[in-house]
Parts: structure tokens; sequence; C-alpha cells
């Protein structure tokens, strides 16, 4: 059994399930199939067309993808906003019959030619977007119907004007260098196609039109409940594409010349095909400026290599339908499928055997023997309050906590009857702590670490840290920073329990059990954020030691509490000072006579301890049984234990059944009583500790200075 038992360590710690599911959970990965498909599309024709990288062929490539990667890009924008341009094609035609009777026949200098073209094209556009956005027609008739008026007014002009354009060739060498120039062997209209989707990579990953364009693409309703004006940014994104595929038939007039019955013909099936094979999702809101490129790129091989192998005409088009066909079940099936397929993996359980727990039986020598101390503690705003996860005390005696409205809330000593709300910080209040400036410093689960000061202005003190080298996961952002001290010299270390899951999932980091957990330090003194321990599981309470060098935390999945020193010559060493403990362990704090406090949020069960052993059982749990069925850590009895420096338990509190405090996240020792908090609890809980100091506040108490 030692053998199976050794395996199923190295499987589940070493192989890396959570790697793939944090894998499949990256925007990028969309980028995955168009870039197979374009390995393939080069693998199969690469050994039937000749030179096909070569100079002369590249170079033609890039000055067709200049062109025609900017009708893609135009319509890669429309469909974002979650509609479609099939009159891109025609707009195309269009505008290079307009950039040709202007040069040639209307000798017009190029800069009056160019406006000219793009006044046109944006123009198309705009009677798109106007009758889409603000009419609120059907994008795909509107469209339909606007491809067959420009095309059908581009064969009435160019009837008259065909032969003025081939007999009045321009000689200017500026319109040669738009069309066939380069700089440095690399085409100038290919440079210019890059400029402007290097400008639109931007605009769409980091500025808010881009954003504002995703959002109405994925849910209008909720856009336009947001805020965002949904028919201006509609319209706008078809005047783009009027834009950007009439700049496509400036260039390719510039480059060619001439045009014929055939320019444009098709082109919309193309774009089409290159936008939905590159992963722009047909329901929108979703793509990038890279997937439309990796498309385009596709269809020009494709398209290119077919006409060298002399396949044309309607065999070539028979092909590309087929492409499209193949592409839009893709897109559909993908879309679909993808957060089924992230949820079966992404959950990536570990072996995490615990050792037996300390003993919890009634009458026991264990210091855990279970009892009824806290059955009758005093209770402190009953039903005024919901989750406050830590409670603190001033030098006044006032006692502060948070509520999951995302407000800190005071309440008034010594009565403690008129709760006031101090602040409003947004997200649900952590761990709290003051600073020796009485600033009162919060995690906030989802935001990081803030501060309010003593006239209650909130501010952002971190929300990030430096990213891991080689992790997989974007872990410089917060998720879930929970509990926090603040060192002598006043550094502020604080915990973050996991860097997979939000606030709401923390059962989902329980059934897991690897070590998703860190803790940070922040330095005020400089603003650096750094991460100080990686690899911990589920960190939660923060405690600084009477030694000034180091500090107490506990891991709560793990059942055990350690020590860290971070200055002096131990510096960097981890020891454990208690483990197999019967419960969860939470928030630490110092008590009056130089040992500390810790809460048990809840308690071990032998099925649960089982399954942790099992970590194949709790995958396929994860799999097949819904989350409010899963085995879950017993949090309807918690309680309060007192340990020393050496790890020895001194006493425990319990309120066995869980009548007046089923769950105890935290507690905070002031002037001998001990207040009691509870993430899910709707109360705050007073206890006299007998014999304690009753003069002593833990802020006077804060450790040696380094």
């Amino acid at each position: 059994m030692a053998w199976s038992k050794a395996f199923v360590r190295f499987r589940y710690h070493y192989l890396p399930d959570h790697v793939i599911g944090e894998l499949l959970a990256k925007r990028w990965m969309d980028n995955l199939i168009p870039f197979a498909s374009l390995v393939l599309v080069i693998a199969i024709f690469y050994p039937f067309v000749p030179d096909l990288f070569a100079a002369g062929q590249l170079s033609n490539l890039g000055r067709q993808f200049a062109e025609f990667g900017l009708v893609t890009l135009g319509l890669a924008i429309v469909m974002l906003s979650g509609g479609i341009d099939l009159s891109v094609g025609s707009v195309f035609a269009v505008s290079v019959l307009v950039g040709l009777i202007c040069v040639n026949v209307w000798e017009l200098p190029i800069w009056q030619a160019f406006i000219a073209v793009i006044a046109v094209g944006a123009g198309c556009g705009l009677i798109n977007g106007f009758a889409i956005g603000y009419l609120r027609l059907r994008a795909f008739l509107t469209t339909l119907v606007t491809l067959v008026i420009f095309r059908s007014l581009y064969e009435f002009v160019i009837i008259d004007y065909s032969t003025a354009i081939v007999a009045n060739m321009v000689d200017s060498d500026l319109w040669d260098f738009l069309g066939v120039g380069a700089v440095a062997g690399v085409p100038f209209s290919l440079i210019i196609t890059l400029t402007i989707a290097f400008i639109w990579h931007i605009v769409l990953s980091r500025m808010r039109p881009g954003w504002r364009l995703q959002a109405v693409g994925g849910a209008r309703r909720s856009a336009y409940n947001a805020g965002i004006n949904v028919r201006r940014t509609v319209c706008g994104a078809y005047v783009w594409s009027g834009l950007l595929t009439a700049l496509a038939g400036f260039l390719f007039a510039a480059r060619l010349g001439s045009t014929g019955s055939d320019t444009g013909v098709g082109l919309e099936i193309q774009a089409l095909t290159a936008v939905v094979l590159g992963g722009i999702s047909l329901g929108g809101g979703r793509g990038s400026v890279a997937k439309a490129a990796m498309g385009s790129i596709f269809v020009l091989i494709l398209t290119n290599s077919l006409i060298t192998l002399g396949i044309g005409g309607a065999v070539s088009s028979l092909i590309l339908g087929v492409v499209l066909i193949v592409a839009v079940y893709v897109d559909v099936r993908w879309l679909k499928n993808r957060h089924k397929l992230l949820n079966k993996v992404y959950v990536s359980p570990t072996y995490a055997g615990l050792g037996p727990a300390m003993d919890t039986s009634a009458n026991s020598a264990s210091p855990f023997a279970v009892n009824d101390k806290l059955r009758n503690v005093e209770i402190i705003g009953c039903g005024l309050i919901e989750g406050p996860e830590d409670v603190i005390l001033d030098r006044e005696g006032n006692l502060y906590c948070g509520n999951r409205h995302g407000d800190i809330i005071r309440f008034s000593g010594p009565d403690f009857a008129d709760p006031e709300v101090i602040a409003h910080v947004g997200g649900h209040p952590l761990g709290l702590a003051f600073d020796p400036t009485g600033n009162l410093l919060v995690c906030i689960g989802g935001m990081g670490l803030y501060q309010v000061s003593p006239d209650r202005v909130v501010s952002k003190l971190t929300d990030e840290t430096n990213r891991s080298l080689f992790s997989v996961i974007d872990d410089s952002r917060l998720r879930l920073a929970d509990d926090l001290d603040v060192a002598p010299d006043g550094r502020v270390f604080f915990s973050e329990a996991t860097i997979r899951y939000e606030m709401h999932d923390w059962a989902v980091d329980a059934l897991e059990s690897r070590g998703n957990g860190r803790i940070i330090c922040y330095d005020p003194r400089t603003g650096r954020t750094r991460t100080e321990i990686r690899g911990l599981v589920f960190p939660n309470g923060i405690c600084m030691a009477s030694d000034g060098q180091s500090f107490f935390f506990a891991e709560s999945w793990a059942c055990r509490v350690s020590r860290y020193w971070f200055d002096g010559p131990k510096k960097g060493q981890v020891e454990r000072v208690l483990e197999n403990l019967p419960g969860y362990p939470d928030n630490i704090n110092r008590a009056s006579d130089g040992c500390y406090w810790v809460a048990l949020l809840g308690m071990r069960s032998p099925a649960l301890d089982v399954a942790l052993r099992r970590p194949g059982f709790r995958r396929r749990m994860a799999r097949r049984v819904a989350q409010d069925n899963w085995i879950f850590p017993n949090i309807n009895t918690g309680c309060v234990a007192k340990f020393s420096e050496q790890g020895e338990i001194l006493e425990s509190l319990w309120d066995l059944g869980g009548e007046n405090h089923p769950m105890i996240t935290s507690m905070r020792e002031h002037k001998g009583y001990l207040y009691l908090g509870g993430i899910y609890n709707n109360r705050i809980g007073r206890y006299r500790i007998p014999g304690a100091d009753p003069n002593w506040c833990s802020l006077d108490d804060r450790g040696s200075p380094t």
C-alpha cells in the first residue's frame, strides 16, 4: 500500500492537471485554433507549391495582406459589436473606382483622392451604421441590401469611366510608392496595415472604446444598463468598417491601377471566412486583432496556392465555402462546450492526507475537550451587521468590524449600542489592523489591501504583487487578501488565501487543498509589494510574534499554524508550531499573557479527512455532483484556542452545538474581554476572560522593534 500512496501523491501533486485548466481559462487560448489551422494549410500546400516562401512570393503576399487584412479587420470590428457586414466587397469596389477616377480621370492630387475615397467609405459605413444602430434594422438583411445597392452603383459608374481609367494612367511617384513601394524591403502598404492593426490591438485590449465595443457585442442589454451608448457604438463600428475597407481599396487601386467587373466580388465571403476561422465569434464580444490577422493569412495562402495549382473559379469558391462551414461549426461548438471542458479539468485536487486530529472528547484531558464556555457570551449588534469576519478595537474602546455590504462599521464603547458606518470600501472587508499612525488597514476580498484614515478617507495601498517567473497563472493580481498584521518597522504582512479562486469559491479551494495561497509584504516606505512565501494551503491568520522578527500564520485546510522569520538570524525559515489541529485555523491574535489566540472556523470530519487522501474521488465529485452536495468542511461548530510560542495548547473555548456562535473566524482580546467575529454570523460576541489584564490593549503590544 505504501507504493500506491506514493504513486497517488506523485500523480496528483506533480502532473499538471491544474496547468491544463489554467491554460484553457486563458483568453489567448482561442488563438490556438486559428494558429493550428494556419500551420495545417502551410503543411498541406508547402510540398506542392514551389517557392511558397520565396522572397518575391512573400512580398506579393505582404501587399495582398495589407489590403485584405484591412477589410478583415473592419469586418472583425463589426462582428465584435455583435453585427455583420456583408457589404464590404461592394464598398471595396466602390472605393477602388472612386480612387481611380480621382487620380486617373480627374487628375486630382493624391491627398485629395485619398480624402474622397475615405469619405465614400465612411459614408457607406454610416448608412449601414445608422440603419442598424439607430433604426435597429437587422444587420444581416441590411448589409445584404446595401451590398446590392453599392454594387449596382459601381456597375452604373464603371460603364462610363472604364475606358478613361485605362487610357489615363497617372505618372506619380507617390502613387506608385503607395502601391508597390517598400521600406527596407517591407512593402509600404504592409507597414500601414500593421500600424493600424497595432493601434486597434491597443484600443481593443487597453482602452475604454474597445472594452465598450466588446461589451455591446457580448451582452447588449447589459451594456445599455451599464450606461454605454449602444446605438452610437454600433454605428461607429460600421463607420470604421467602411473606413478600413475604403483604405484597402485605395491601396489596391494604387497597386494595380485598374478595376474590372469582378473587383470585390466574393470578397465578403473571403473576409467572413478569415474572421470566423480566426476565432472572432459570430455571437459578438469575443475576438482580437491577432485572430483576424491569422485568419487573413490562412485565406490568402489557401486561395493563392489553389490558383498556383491551377484550381480556380467554382472549385476554389467551393473549397472556401467548405472551410467557412467548418469554421462556423468549430466556432459554435467551441463556444458552447468550452466552459464544460474547462469545468471538467480546472478543479485539480491533490493528495492532502492529515494526521490524526487532537482529541476533542468531552471530559477528556485534552486541551481541546469540548465545553460550553461561549454559550452565553454577551451579544453585540445582533441583526445590525452581516458577516463581521474580523473585529478590532482602538485605544478608546471603540469596536470596528466589516460587513458583507462593503462597509466598515464602528460600535462606540463602552456600551456598543450605536453602530455607525465610517467608510464604504466596496468589497467585503476581512482582516483588520491599525498601523502605528492610527490608520485602519483592511484586507478586502477581490480588491487587495486598503487603508481608512482617521478622517475616513479610503485609499488603496496595493492590489498586486510581483508575478511568479514560471507561473501559468497571472498571480500578480490579488484575488483573496484575507488577514494582516503590521511589523514594528511598519511593513504590512498579509495573507492571500488562494490565487486560483475568488472569495465565494473558497469551498473549491478546500476541495483542491493544493497550496494555492501565499503571504505578501507591503512596505509603505517604498510603496513596493512582493511575495514573501508561496505554496501555502489557504493561509489565513497573520500575527506578529513578540520578538518583532517573525510572525505566526495559519493554513486552514492543512490544519496547522507555522512561524516565519522575516528578519534576524533565522530570516527566511519556516517552523511548524501546531499540527493536526481538530479544526481549520483562521485568524490569530495576541493575548495579554504573552500567548496567542487562534480561531478554528470549523471542525474536521472523518468523511472529509478520508476524501483528502483520495484526490481522484474529489475530482470525480467536482465533475459529477452539484457543488451544494459536495463534502464540505464542517463550519457549523467552531472554537477559540490559546497557544504558547512553543506550540502548547493551553485552553479552548467552545459553543457546543453552535447555538450562539456557530462559526468563529476571528477573536480579539481587549481589556479583559475576548471579542468574537464570524464571516457568516450576524453578531459579535464578547466573552469575559477570567484573570485577564483589564488594562491590556493589543495596539500597545506590537513586539520589539527589529
